[in-house]
């Protein structure tokens, strides 16, 4: 029986009730909250933490939308209300140090944030997996689930061309045992989901084919069994091609702390 300790989630308000600080704060963002596929990533992520005994908190009901895709739709004014609102909180609590499993999320508190005075060091969950893993604090089973299978990894815009995390996820994978085989269009020449820039929550323009079939059909040619993704929206959309093309049997889309979660020693 799993130990139900490894999904304990202490929130920051509690931490500073008691006196104390996190190592990291964890934004968890609308989709690790929201979506019901991206809960599972949360979950993960989450186990993974306290299993390897990182000092954590979440904001919880005191986090809100980063102001993304109200700023890629073009209202930046909205943007500007709900940045000021989680950098007010984020600043109260003292925060140096946040990770989280969003590149939308991680761009915008990064990048976008310092202008408003919203100064953090910021790190993807790729990014700080791969460095639980060089530190030796994530150990992988020996022959573990994903020995010697075919993963794809599909790049998310906002984590790779906009800010230059390409090897971190792929040394994530590294230690599955795992075959890795690249797409056609990878890293900097990596095609997106379709769904960045605020796509994720319109319909698209009408044309031949939309995006997210033309990047699942490219994970499909790989060969591969598992498209391994780090992030919400890439999640769907690449779940949605594989729908699309009546693959769910044979392929399956996970995200990194998924596999990660699936393999470690317990």
């Amino acid at each position: 029986m799993e130990d139900k300790n490894l999904y304990k989630v202490p929130t920051m308000a509690e931490m500073a009730q008691n006196g104390e600080s996190p190592e990291v704060l964890f934004w968890v963002g609308c989709a690790g909250s929201f979506d019901d596929r991206y809960k599972e990533v949360t979950k993960a992520f989450i186990k993974i933490l306290n299993k390897v005994g990182i000092k954590f908190a979440v904001l919880g009901q005191e986090e809100s939308c980063t102001g993304d895709p109200a700023r890629r739709a073009g209202n930046e004014f909205l943007f500007q209300m709900q940045a000021m609102g989680n950098i007010q909180v984020l600043n109260g609590y003292n925060i140096k140090k946040i990770v989280t499993a969003c590149p939308h999320c991680f761009n915008t508190i990064k990048n976008e944030y310092p202008d408003l005075g919203g100064n953090y060091e910021v790190m993807h969950h790729s990014e700080f997996l791969q460095q639980l893993i060089n530190d030796g604090r994530i150990t992988l089973k020996e022959g573990g689930a994903f020995e010697g299978k075919k993963i794809t990894y599909h790049d998310s815009c906002y984590l790779g061309r906009a800010n230059d995390v390409y090897e971190a996820p792929r040394k994530v994978l590294e230690t599955l045992d795992a075959e890795l085989v690249e797409m056609k269009r990878c890293k900097t020449n990596g095609l997106c989901c379709g769904a960045g820039g605020a796509q994720m929550f319109k319909e698209p323009e009408k044309g031949n084919k939309d995006i997210n079939i033309e990047r699942t059909e490219e994970a499909l040619d790989t060969g591969a069994g598992i498209i391994a993704t780090a992030c919400p929206f890439c999640m769907t959309m690449m779940s949605d091609g594989v729908k699309n093309k009546e693959k769910e049997e044979q392929v399956k889309v996970f995200d990194l702390a998924e596999l990660i979660a699936k393999n470690e020693k317990l």
